[in-house]
C-alpha cells in the first residue's frame, strides 16, 4: 500500500523507520509489539509499510506534521475499514462524507467489517512530553476502543455517554462505526 502525503509533510522532519516503528508499537499490547505490521512514512513522505508482521495487529506510526505522539494499533480484521478510512481522506473526504460513505457500503456488503468485537488502542502525548528526535514519551495517555458494528445501548447494556471519568459508553450506536470508548483519566 502506498499513500501519498508528500505534499503535506514537505515541511516536516520524517522520523527513521526504526524510531516510527518503535513510537507506533506503543499503541500495542506489550506482548505483541514485536510481531506487529507497522505502517509509517518513507523519506518522501508517502504512507508505506515499514514492516510487515506476523501477528493479528497493525500499528500506525505518528503523523511527523502534527505536532506530540499519537500512534495507534489495530486488531487486522478492522484493516479494510481503516484503509477505506484512509482513502477517502486521501481524496479529499471530510468526516461526515468518510461516514456516510462507510456507512453505505458496510450495509451493502461492499465493505467487509468485524463480525466480533476488534481491538483499537492509541496512545498518545503532546509535545512537551515527546522527543520526536528519540521517540521518547513521558506522561503518554492511552485511549481503548472496541469496535462491535451495529451494536446499541440496548445490545450491550453502555450508556451512550461516560458518567463518570474513564467509564465505558458506546459510541455513533447502531452504525457500522459503533464502538466502546474507554478513556482513561490521565495520571497528571
Amino acid at each position: 500500500m502506498l499513500l501519498s502525503l508528500a505534499g503535506s509533510v514537505a515541511n516536516a522532519q520524517i522520523p527513521s523507520a526504526e524510531l516510527q516503528i518503535k513510537t507506533a508499537v506503543l499503541a500495542a499490547p506489550s506482548d505483541k509489539r514485536d510481531k506487529a505490521m507497522v505502517y509509517g512514512y518513507n523519506s518522501k513522505g508517502e504512507f508505506v509499510v515499514l514492516r510487515k508482521g506476523s501477528n493479528e495487529f497493525i500499528c500506525i506510526a505518528d503523523d511527523p506534521k502534527v505536532s506530540g505522539l499519537s500512534v495507534s494499533c489495530y486488531h487486522k480484521d478492522l484493516e479494510p475499514f481503516m484503509a477505506r478510512g484512509r482513502a477517502l481522506k486521501a481524496q479529499g473526504k471530510n468526516f461526515k462524507e468518510t461516514f456516510d460513505i462507510r456507512e453505505a457500503e458496510a450495509k451493502s456488503g461492499k465493505l467487509a467489517m468485524p463480525k466480533q468485537a476488534a481491538n483499537l488502542q492509541v496512545y498518545s502525548a503532546d509535545s512537551a512530553n515527546y522527543n520526536p528526535a528519540t521517540g521518547d514519551v513521558t506522561k503518554g495517555h492511552y485511549r481503548y476502543v472496541v469496535y462491535i458494528p451495529w451494536a446499541t445501548a440496548a445490545s450491550t447494556g453502555l450508556p451512550a455517554k461516560p458518567e463518570a471519568p474513564g467509564m465505558p459508553w458506546i459510541m455513533d450506536p447502531g452504525t457500522h462505526r459503533a464502538h466502546i470508548m474507554i478513556d482513561p483519566p490521565s495520571k497528571d
